[in-house]
């Protein structure tokens, strides 16, 4: 008997798959197979693999297998999301050149996703640093211009003073940079922008259409729309001459809840509202407070999460139903400028963040809507504002309507004295694509003096990053760099400057799923009839995190790129089905001096969790996902080496639910690796000349039948787990199938062919999970050829139904015992079981059965009484 040596096997088949072309994907438009296309969110080439990272490329590798295995044409292809901010900190901080960097993380992580095992389509590889990807995704950017989906304008940017660069929300930590420590400050700088917002409609229509995509996505999706049906309200001045100071009859204010009008008793307007900034300029405590707003809260969270400041800007606006009514107006540090017009009118009974402000600042607090059932007599509003459905009172011509008659209602009344209209608003807006570095696709726009802004003539791209760049000073070198930045106006021939602006990293991401398509097209971006044949992505896999910002601008590229006349792509979806896998987790481990520490560098003595190197106790922390600033990862290179690929592919995929997290434990990786051995110890302990596994198998009864029926409904329930990804059942079922082959024990000739079967079906069962042990039990028992090229295995259906069915008994509606009984049996024979058994007897005793109703192979209903 011989142990499974994955450091033998996993190489060997490796080579064997790949001198088969195993993985390769076919011509979809030659094809008459039908195509399927499964990809996982490509990776960062930041730095090395841990096992963590493995369950995604796992989980997408496993459908990929089966489909192929179900005799679909799968696409399968891996690239590299190469651009991005972390490789030019890098360039700063090791002296080395961001593509340099890249490009060795890059040959780092191939090498071990190939040791995983995984069955993609090398051959078509991509990195987005490289100018033959990002030449195309500057010919895409010159379509969209040309087509008015690009403009420039002034926008707020989060400014870093000492790097001197724009940081996006996430990299502004309590106001300051999360690499300098600096007070961030917010500039109005020259932006590109992708005008996202002409799509608003038809992406919020299109989320009803993706039935395969996670609820909780879809709705995230919906948020960030943020569709909007309200009014937009004119509040005009108290005081004329407050209309001359500004230029303006009032405020103008958009509201999704004009039916709450009466219960309004302040205006807030944003911190750089125009009337806030005019009024700025003539008070040094309002200029002092834009100043404080400006240095906190630069996303939406934080100013949600903040404490609610204001200040009073000594101006009043009249009520638009009743001129007699004035209202203070404010500027708040929770009102944007980006949303509506930049202004909301104050009702603090029903909004909770209008209520801590009117609280704070001692402001009236009018009821308007009364909830169900409530007496308006004495209801009042405290701490908690009433934001539901209700009926309306307090509230004039109003009362006595629902919230939704009212807004309807209200809406009529503003539109009738001029001073409002119905109106929609979304809380999406255009994507704004510059960013002001270096290690990323240059933006294909010269500017002249002359003729503002001219495209670069396709056939001169790529416009190529200079390699020649130094990264000793803060900034964007390419603003430095006079060589590459000046230019000749390709329209005037005058001195003209190249855009120093690089697109976000989230452009090259918008569209790499169609590179992958036909990615040898050096003319073009893709091949628009290959990309038609495998699009869409039938099945994604990757991460919440990208839940909102990747997946939309993605919706917006293929539906951009549609309307250009690129792709025939009529539904514009890119992804028909979307899979959000769960984490892996580890214990947290800190020094006594606050030191993050790896698992590598603790271990258990006497009780404690003690640090190797000092024999110092160590604070266990909370189990989080493996996270290298945390150091609770586990490399993967490391593990493949102690345990092999296939035990990280299913260790990932055991335990939990694809969707939930998976805690990492030592305990469970060993039990895993003695499943293999398990596994394999019933193959080579399998007599060689025995029936191949696809040999036919006899008739048979007693144990050999038992075996063949675990056998074939662990083909169904597995075939079934993989469809419905429910990786962890699919575990569980193979579980059990080797449990039942260990347990049979026959050594005839019948019972050799039914094991012989089931080795066979077992070993094709687990190949998309732990695709080189199948091989080698393949190889072992017989089996011809790769297991990989193997068609996926059918169950016979007179195997899977069970010949007895366990019915519950109930008596009055209560659980009182169960019976088994042939499946169909007659309705006399299931009552007769039913009442003698001994639970069901003991409750009758001492009642009249009045009536029982079998519901055929389901339950037994007794009445008495």
């Amino acid at each position: 008997m011989t142990r499974y040596n994955p450091r033998e096997a996993e190489p060997k088949w490796q080579a064997a798959w790949a001198e088969a072309g195993a993985d390769a994907a076919a011509d979809p438009t030659t094809s008459d197979r039908e195509k399927y296309y499964v990809l996982e969110m490509f990776p960062y080439p930041s730095g090395r693999i841990h096992v963590g990272h493995s369950r995604n490329y796992t989980m997408g590798d496993v459908v990929a297998r089966y489909k192929r295995a179900k005799g679909f044409d799968v696409l399968h292809p891996m690239g590299w999301d190469a651009f991005g901010l972390p490789a030019e900190n890098a360039a700063r901080e090791r002296g080395v050149h961001p593509r340099d960097w890249t490009l060795e993380n890059i040959r780092v992580m191939r090498g071990q996703l190939k040791r995983l095992g995984l069955a993609i389509d090398w051959s078509r590889e991509i990195a987005t640093c490289e100018p033959d990807y990002y030449k195309h995704q500057q010919a895409i950017f010159l379509k969209l211009y040309e087509r008015g989906l690009v403009h420039r304008k002034k926008a707020k940017v989060n400014w870093d003073p000492v790097d001197q660069t724009v940081l996006a929300n996430e990299q502004v930590v309590d106001g300051r940079g999360w690499r300098s420590g600096a007070i961030v400050v917010q500039r109005e700088l020259d932006q590109w922008f992708f005008k996202i917002t002409d799509y608003a409609d038809e992406l919020l229509e299109g989320i009803e259409t993706l039935d395969r995509w996670p609820e909780k996505v879809r709705l995230m999706q919906k948020n960030w729309i943020g569709k909007s049906r309200g009014a937009r309200i004119l509040f005009p001045f108290a005081e004329k001459e407050d209309a001359r100071r500004f230029g303006c009859e009032g405020i103008e204010v958009f509201t999704t809840r004009p039916d709450t009008l009466f219960g309004a008793s302040f205006l807030a307007l944003a911190p750089d509202h125009a009337v806030t900034n005019a009024l700025g300029v003539e008070d040094p405590s309002i200029e002092s407070f834009q100043d404080y707003c400006r240095r906190t809260g630069v996303s939406e969270e934080e100013i949600e999460k903040a404490p609610k400041r204001g200040l009073d800007l000594g101006v009043k606006v009249r009520h638009p139903f009743d001129a007699s009514w004035e209202l203070p107006v404010w500027t708040a540090n929770f009102v944007l400028s980006t949303y509506g017009t930049g202004a909301i009118f104050g009702s603090p009974a029903g909004d909770q963040r209008d209520l801590d402000f009117a609280r704070k600042y001692d402001l009236p607090v009018t009821p308007v809507v009364l909830p169900p059932h409530a007496d308006p007599k004495v209801h009042v509003i405290t701490d908690v504002a009433y934001t539901g459905e209700g009926t309306l009172y307090n509230s004039r011509f109003l009362d006595g309507l629902t919230t939704a008659e009212g807004i309807e209602r209200a809406i009529a009344k503003l539109e009738e004295a001029g001073l409002g209209e119905g109106a929609t608003t979304y809380r999406l807006r255009d994507w704004l694509v510059s960013r002001q570095r270096y290690w990323g696709c240059p933006i294909p726009i010269i500017h002249c003096d002359n003729c503002g802004a001219v495209p670069v003539q396709e056939e001169l791209l790529p416009v190529r990053l200079p390699d020649d760049v130094r990264f000793d000073k803060p900034g964007n070198p390419l603003d430095r760099h006079d060589g590459w930045r000046h230019v000749d106006c390709p329209e005037c021939g005058a001195p003209a400057r190249r855009e120093t602006d690089t697109l976000d990293t989230f452009v090259c991401s918008s569209w790499y799923f169609l590179r992958f398509t036909s990615p040898w097209r050096t003319d073009i971006a893709f091949d628009p009839d290959v990309a038609k044949a495998w699009m869409p992505v039938d099945q994604y896999v990757g991460g919440i995190e990208h839940a909102i910002l990747h997946l939309l601008y993605a919706r917006f590229f293929t539906r951009a790129l549609r309307d250009a006349g690129l792709i025939d792509l009529p539904s514009g979806e890119p992804f028909a089905g979307l899979f959000t896998q769960g984490m892996v987790t580890h214990r947290t481990y800190r020094s006594d001096d606050g030191r993050w520490l790896g698992p590598g560098e603790v271990e258990e003595r006497d009780g404690q969790t003690v640090e190797i190197q000092t024999g110092k106790s160590v604070s266990v922390g909370a189990l989080e996902k493996m996270s290298k600033s945390k150091k609770n990862v586990v490399d993967l290179d490391a593990f493949i080496e102690d345990f092999g690929a296939d035990a990280a592919r299913w260790f990932v995929l055991s335990d939990s639910p694809p969707e939930r997290d998976v805690e990492y434990t030592a305990e469970g990786v060993d039990g895993v690796w003695r499943f293999i051995q398990r596994v394999w110890a019933l193959c080579d302990a399998h007599p060689q000349g025995a029936p191949a596994p696809t040999a036919d198998v006899p008739a048979c009864e007693g144990a050999d039948l038992e075996l063949r029926r675990t056998v074939h409904r662990a083909v169904k329930d597995v075939s079934e787990a993989i469809e419905g990804f429910r990786f962890n059942s699919a575990v569980a079922s193979i579980h059990e199938l080797v449990n039942e082959i260990r347990r049979h024990k026959g050594e005839d000739d019948a019972a050799l062919a039914v094991r012989g079967e089931a080795l066979g079906l077992m070993a094709r069962l687990l190949s998309p999970f732990m695709p080189h042990l199948a091989e080698s039990c393949w190889e072992r028992i017989g089996g011809e050829g790769l297991v990989a090229t193997q068609g996926w295995p059918d169950y016979d259906p007179s195997l899977v139904t069970a010949d007895t069915v366990t019915l519950p008994v109930q008596v009055n509606g209560k659980r009182r015992g169960e019976i088994v009984v042939p499946r169909g049996a007659q309705a006399g024979d299931v009552e007769a079981a039913a009442l003698a058994e001994a639970g069901v007897a003991r409750s009758l005793d001492g009642l009249t059965v009045r009536k029982v109703i079998v519901v055929p192979d389901r339950i037994v209903n007794i009445v008495a009484g």
